[in-house]
């Protein structure tokens, strides 16, 4: 048995050796996709703030048209609620949607109170008076 001691270090060694090179291979992986989603999230974000850009300046010239025929107040007006219309068309077309269609998460079950029951009413008590349990 005394032959197989220096198997056992060198055993040590293969382990320690397998498991660095398994942390620098996941390690670059996970920085390899890490690069990816930064660069796909950078585009997104870059995206949404051109198309924010775009509906300002359609926004204006939408109020710069309607400014032609009326005050300008009036055409801001219209403007704003155009634009807050449509603001409530999105939200709503974000909502999840019930098996039947109506919008609403699993709250819009009308046997499903949409917040917990109140607890009931505790007898009001005289703060000097002290209390016991029986």
């Amino acid at each position: 048995m005394a032959g197989l001691d220096h198997l056992e270090h060198l055993d040590k060694e293969l382990v320690d050796e397998l498991a660095l090179v398994a942390r620098e291979t996941v390690r670059d992986e996970v920085r390899e996709q890490t690069r990816k989603q930064r660069r796909t999230a950078q585009l997104y974000a870059a995206s949404g703030t051109l198309a924010l850009y775009a509906g300002g300046a359609l926004a204006l010239a939408l109020g710069l048209a309607l400014a032609v025929a009326l005050p300008g107040w009036a055409a801001a007006l219209i403007t704003a609620a155009l634009l807050g219309t449509a603001a409530y068309l999105l939200r709503g077309a974000a909502r999840p949607r019930t098996a039947a269609g109506a919008p609403g998460g699993p709250r819009a079950d009308p046997g499903i109170p949409p917040y917990p029951p109140a607890p009931p009413d505790r007898p009001r008590t005289d703060p000097d008076v002290p209390h016991h349990r029986a």
